[in-house]
């Protein structure tokens, strides 16, 4: 699938806060329409992502009611994901995978055991609950174990740190944290200043002198040097140290008439209450100090924050706002989930969980094609192309989920019913019934003959020559020469477009139908049928072809399908959609066979009309859609590719697309009746008895 070429992703050919909180599904709301295809391409990327770097086969899966982030087993990602976002979610996804195959869970989930009694004494001393201690032990461990095993990913992994920078850009070094760190917030010796200043410790504004005992815990924790860790107990240590030292520096915390804390949790309030202490550098104090966000990022950028004393540099905290205090706020909030792996992720229905499945079961992908194409005829600018969408494989998921006009459960159960369709015309035993006919004949395809020649002076002894030896005779030896069929590749393309409804589409899919019957009773045939239609994702805008995308299906290959499944699928098939024509043969291009001296490749198209498609990347018609398409066609021939083109005639044809079919697809190309589409097949079972 294809990205923005802004994005990190893109160097792999596989951003603001707002997208984040997008993706992360905070205060937003879910789209009502998803592109299902995007979204298994997104999920299939990132699985691919996770599994190199982790060595392990994780598995990667959408936030649904019935999955838990906390397991350890598996990955679970949101479903807001497009391209702008797709690098954070490739980060947090990596982060993940990481941990389930570098933390240990089960240590994790006995903290409380592992945590030693002093330590709960200690934090009673100070009227902070054990639960608190035990919260504050998890959040520096945590943050700890997150720098182990990222610096273990950046050390293995290289190529990733850009997903990994735009995770951290997101949630570490946001501008609003920078001002906090440089503010005078977070500068009272409470337990919610002390994490603050701690999980922020890798940023340069850390401000190490605004807290007691900061600076001996940067030093402990030691980021320089955090590959000494080897695993999460010795991080587990780590944080009881640091825990210890700030149980020692934070102050008594004062309890109320009622007998508990004036905290919310371990949040002193103090910060929210503005109290101004000009002590402790609160977070009151005159208004005179403020400054708008504008000053104070240019403040950041220039190393220019105050004069005063209280920051590392000699420079005066700065006083936010109301706003901006509301703001760092959330910022540290969001910084905390993310440690605690309570990352929100907007949930994906089990409609959409199913339609994704039926997707990646099916190898549906988005090829980019038409590059150059212009955007718009009466202008003639050229285009950077579009996607089209190629389905690999034709499965009763696809059809059961009806994601797919071309391939509906609807069509399938209706099939004969002769009130929809005016007639009990049934295509696919018709098409069964001649195939069989026409596969007598090429059996003999898989037959081999051979001419034994003897008395020749080279090859293999011929054991009844040998008697002549005495005689003077030389010439014992015997060559056989055995002759055989070359192996056929055969790929028959059907135009599904709306325009081949009735009789055309009936009568071509006989003809497919039947070579598939005949090639499988010849046995050294391979045969693939594609249809080609457009598709609208379930988001996209059918007015004036908005949101729409080429696409080409594969509904059968001999080389791993069976018979039974053009009796039971097959009904399912019908037309839907314009002709994008070249583009879906340009996103196959890969898939064919060419030929060669030992196998003979054919194409064979059926179409009705002229190529017409456009959205709003590409305006593919006229003679442009005939110059790519016959480019295209070019290029099969280019390859050993025998190509077959059968103009489907009808009432409507005229002299005007006799013209542009030829142009396309050369002179070579045939115009037939829909009443004898089992010519094409008697044809090419005589090319096939050919040798």
């Amino acid at each position: 699938m294809s990205f923005n070429s802004n994005s990190f992703s893109s160097f792999w050919d596989t951003s603001s806060d707002s997208n984040v909180d997008e993706f992360l599904g905070l205060d937003t709301e879910t789209p009502k329409g998803k592109d299902v295809v995007a979204l298994a391409g997104y999920k299939r990327a990132i699985g691919n992502f996770v599994n190199i770097v982790t060595g392990q086969n994780i598995p990667v899966s959408f936030n649904n009611n019935e999955e838990s982030f906390t397991d350890g087993k598996r990955v679970v990602i949101g479903s807001n994901l497009n391209e702008k976002n797709f690098d954070v979610a490739v980060g947090l996804a990596l982060h993940e995978g990481t941990h389930i195959v570098e933390s240990d869970f089960n240590l994790l989930k006995q903290l409380e055991m592992e945590i030693p009694a002093e330590l709960f004494v200690l934090g009673e001393n100070k009227n902070v609950s054990k639960s608190n201690v035990i919260d504050l032990v998890k959040g520096i461990l945590n943050y700890v174990e997150d720098r182990r095993i990222d610096n273990k990913t950046f050390k293995s992994s290289p190529g990733y740190k850009g997903y990994y920078h735009s995770m951290y850009n997101k949630y570490f070094y946001s501008k609003n944290v920078d001002k906090g760190l440089l503010s005078s917030e977070f500068r009272i010796e409470d337990i919610d200043s002390y994490m603050f200043r701690i999980i922020n410790l890798h940023n340069k504004n850390r401000q190490l002198g605004s807290l007691k005992g900061l600076k001996e815990i940067y030093e402990n924790i030691g980021l320089w040097n955090i590959s000494r860790l080897n695993d999460t107990r010795m991080v587990l240590n780590l944080a009881l140290t640091v825990s210890n030292v700030i149980l020692n520096s934070i102050d008594k915390i004062e309890l109320s008439d009622e007998g508990s804390e004036n905290t919310d949790g371990m949040e002193s309030g103090s910060e929210e209450e503005g109290d101004g202490n000009s002590d402790s550098g609160g977070n009151g104090g005159s208004d005179d100090n403020t400054i708008s966000d504008e000053q104070l990022e240019e403040a950041i950028e220039n190393g220019s924050v105050g004069n005063g004393s209280s920051n590392d540099d000699g420079s005066e905290p700065v006083e936010l706002s109301d706003r901006q205090k509301e703001m760092l706020r959330k910022a540290f909030e969001k910084q905390e989930k993310f440690l605690d792996g309570d990352v929100q992720k907007t949930k994906l229905s089990k409609k959409d969980n199913q339609s994704v499945k039926a997707i990646e079961d099916s190898g549906a992908s988005y090829e980019h094609v038409g590059n150059g194409i212009q955007t718009n005829r009466w202008e003639g600018i050229s285009g950077k192309g579009t996607k089209c969408l190629v389905v690999k494989n034709l499965t009763q998921s696809i059809i059961d989920s009806n994601i797919f006009g071309c391939a509906t459960s609807w069509r399938q159960k209706n099939y004969n019913d002769t009130s929809r369709y005016g007639s009990d015309y049934n295509f696919v035993e018709e098409g069964l019934r001649l195939g069989n006919m026409l596969g007598r004949k090429l059996q003999v395809r898989g037959e081999e003959s051979s001419l034994k020649y003897s008395r020749k002076n080279s090859g293999k002894i011929d054991k009844r020559l040998l008697s002549e030896l005495g005689f003077g005779n030389s010439n014992v030896f015997s060559q056989t020469f055995v002759e055989r069929f070359n192996q056929a590749y055969l790929h028959i393309s059907v135009d599904a477009s709306g325009s081949m409804s009735g009789d055309k589409w009936n009568k071509a899919m006989t003809s497919a139908v039947a070579m598939i019957k005949a090639c499988d009773m010849a046995g050294n045939i391979d045969v693939v049928v594609s249809i080609r239609t457009t598709h609208s994702p379930s988001n996209g805008y059918r007015r004036n072809n908005q949101g729409n995308v080429p696409l080409i299906m594969v509904v059968f290959d001999s080389r791993k399908d069976k018979l039974t499944k053009v009796r039971n699928l097959f009904p399912a098939l019908d037309v839907d959609g314009t002709t994008p024509e070249g583009l879906c043969f340009e996103a196959i291009e890969k898939e064919l066979i060419p030929g060669n001296n030992n196998q003979d490749s054919y194409f064979i198209n059926y179409s009705d009309g002229c190529p017409y498609y456009g959205n709003s990347e590409i305006d593919y018609s006229g003679r442009v859609a005939e110059r790519h398409t016959n480019k295209m066609v070019s290029n099969m021939r280019a390859k050993g590719i025998s190509v077959l083109s059968y103009f489907i005639g009808g009432r409507y044809d005229d002299d005007s697309e006799d013209s542009s079919f030829k142009r396309m697809y050369g002179n070579d190309a045939s115009f037939i009746n829909a009443t004898n589409m089992m010519d094409v097949a008697k044809t090419m079972n005589k090319k096939f008895l050919e040798k």
